[in-house]
C-alpha cells in the first residue's frame, strides 16, 4: 500500500469536507461532479438507496453534436448541466444537494451548477 502525498491528503481532505453536509439527505438527492483535464460528468445519486437517478457526460451520445460544436471546455460544461437538469426533471426529481466533489466552485463546477439551475433543479 503506497503512501498519500501531501497533495493528495489535502485534495482528500477537502472532498471529504464538502461531502460531510451533503451526503444521505432522505428527501434530496445528490448531484455529484466529477471533473478531469478533458471531460466533465454530472450524476444525481439517492444515497439511501445507492441508486443513480441521472447521468450526463461530456461523453453522452445525445448531447454528442452540441459538445463538438462548442468552443471551450466551460461552454461544454454548460451543456451538460442543461443535459443532467432535463433528465433530473424528467426522472420527477426537483430538488437535489449540491456535491462538488472538493473541487472549487469556479469555472467548469460553476458552469454546470448554474445551467442545471437554470433548466429547473432546485439546490
Amino acid at each position: 500500500m503506497r503512501k498519500l502525498s501531501a497533495t493528495e491528503m489535502r485534495n482528500q481532505r477537502r472532498r471529504n469536507r464538502s461531502k460531510r453536509n451533503n451526503y444521505g439527505h432522505p428527501e434530496r438527492p445528490r448531484l455529484v461532479i466529477y471533473r478531469s483535464n478533458k471531460h466533465i460528468i454530472a450524476q444525481i445519486i439517492d444515497d439511501l438507496n445507492g441508486t443513480t437517478l441521472a447521468s450526463a457526460s461530456s461523453l453522452d451520445k445525445m448531447i454528442e453534436k452540441e459538445v463538438s460544436k462548442a468552443d471551450s471546455k466551460k461552454a461544454i460544461s454548460t451543456i451538460v448541466g442543461t443535459a443532467i437538469g432535463q433528465l433530473a426533471i424528467k426522472n420527477k426529481v426537483t430538488k437535489v444537494v449540491f456535491d462538488r466533489n472538493g473541487y472549487p466552485y469556479q469555472g467548469r463546477v460553476k458552469a454546470v451548477a448554474e445551467a442545471a439551475r437554470d433548466a429547473g433543479l432546485k439546490f
